[in-house]
């Protein structure tokens, strides 16, 4: 799925040996499947591994993605360009990261009903979120199959949150998930110079 060249590798060995013990490499793709779509490398401390990461293993460190990603960072390169004898680069080659998030659904047919929500809500909301300095995560999916999300950033305490949730997320998540009956917000709103509106 990801290539890193050894000489990617040996850096990536360097960068963490003075890092905290079982410190991590994540690769992470901001904005997916839109024009503005980004790909990008961050250490990931242990208390930041998430259940539904994917791991791959090199000998000596290990790399972390968001089980959603895995399929906008497939084919992904990287490798180090050497600058000057002072400096390295990491380069980052992502072809996929631009692709629809509409035709990599179906990449995660086989998956569990929660792990499909939160795919398109990281795929095909939050994408429209980011433009307004937001983002909105699932916290699960009840038994009586209601998706329990919750706001961040400039959705939270804005104005408009109702109309996002009604006109946006549950519109969509109910055409894409049929058996859910709703979207339930337990954001504490605080409206705030962060919000939106």
């Amino acid at each position: 799925m990801i290539n890193i060249s050894s000489a990617a590798q040996e850096y990536f060995i360097k960068l963490l040996s003075d890092k905290k013990k079982n410190t991590q490499i994540r690769i992470f793709v901001i904005n997916p499947g839109t024009d503005q779509a980004k790909c990008g490398i961050c250490f990931c401390f242990p208390e930041e591994f998430k259940y539904n990461d994917v791991i791959i293993k090199f000998e000596c460190f290990s790399v972390r993605i968001e089980q959603n990603y895995t399929v906008f960072l497939k084919d992904t390169k990287i490798d180090v360009m050497v600058v000057d004898t002072l400096e390295t680069q990491l380069t980052i080659k992502a072809p996929n990261i631009y692709k629809n998030s509409d035709d990599n659904i179906e990449s995660i047919s086989g998956s569990s009903l929660e792990e499909r929500v939160n795919y398109v809500l990281q795929h095909q909301i939050n994408p429209y979120l980011a433009l307004h300095g937001g983002h909105v995560s699932l916290i699960r999916v009840t038994q009586d199959f209601f998706a329990v999300i919750k706001f961040y950033g400039g959705c939270n305490g804005c104005a408009m949150a109702n109309n996002t949730i009604k006109e946006g997320i549950e519109f969509t998540l109910k055409k894409n998930f049929p058996e859910l009956k709703g979207v339930q917000d337990i954001t504490q709103h605080q409206h705030g110079i962060h919000s939106y509106y």
